[in-house]
């Protein structure tokens, strides 16, 4: 069986991130006719919120992975994930943002900036996480050194000032994040087996 307090912190979190999809969801809207025209002003809205939809649901797979292979919790460990859905809370509004002026500079750096809090967050989430189950436990031999965490983070950074010189440039960098995330860490998942099979 789970331990009640990781799936209690888990369910929460899911409940949380399911609301930011779902507004996320509420803005994107239809072509206003049905010509190429009008298509092509909704591509850009759509597009970033794919992004978003995208960096979402990268947390909640890699959060829940996290979470199964964690035996212990405390206070510092429930913090910073409130921190984490703090900045995953507001990708609803920069998302409307730059997909309304995908061309601007502030927008797109407004949006790495949130991306880099959401990042760090995460970061910092594992950090509390390893130091409730020691630095010993399978979970931070699993994470390491977390050199992936780090790299996504100075992407993110970058993304923030290059999206004055070209918010294109920015877009790759918060996509390349994306897909370096989109399949979960293997070590978590060999980690997640062997609790679930203790606790069983």
């Amino acid at each position: 069986m789970r331990l009640d307090e990781t799936g209690r912190l888990e369910a929460f979190s899911d409940g949380v991130m399911a609301v930011i999809i779902t507004i996320m969801a509420f803005d994107v809207k239809p072509p206003s006719a049905p010509s190429l025209s009008s298509l092509h002003e909704v591509v850009p809205k759509l597009l970033v919120y794919v992004l978003s939809f995208t960096m979402v649901g990268i947390y909640w797979n890699n959060h829940h992975h996290l979470l199964r292979a964690t035996r212990r919790m405390d206070s510092g460990v429930m913090w910073s994930n409130l921190f984490l859905l703090l900045w995953l809370s507001l990708l609803p509004a920069v998302t409307a943002w730059m997909g309304e002026f995908p061309g601007h500079a502030l927008p797109a750096s407004c949006y790495g900036v949130i991306a880099l809090g959401a990042g760090f967050s995460y970061s910092l989430l594992t950090k509390r996480i390893i130091r409730a189950n020691g630095t010993d436990s399978e979970v931070a031999r699993a994470i390491g050194r977390d050199r992936k965490g780090y790299v996504s983070l100075g992407l993110y950074f970058a993304g923030v000032f290059l999206a004055f010189v070209s918010p294109i440039i920015s877009y790759v960098a918060y996509a390349t994040v994306a897909v370096m995330w989109f399949i979960p860490d293997r070590r978590l998942n060999l980690v997640e087996q062997a609790n679930d099979g203790n606790l069983s």
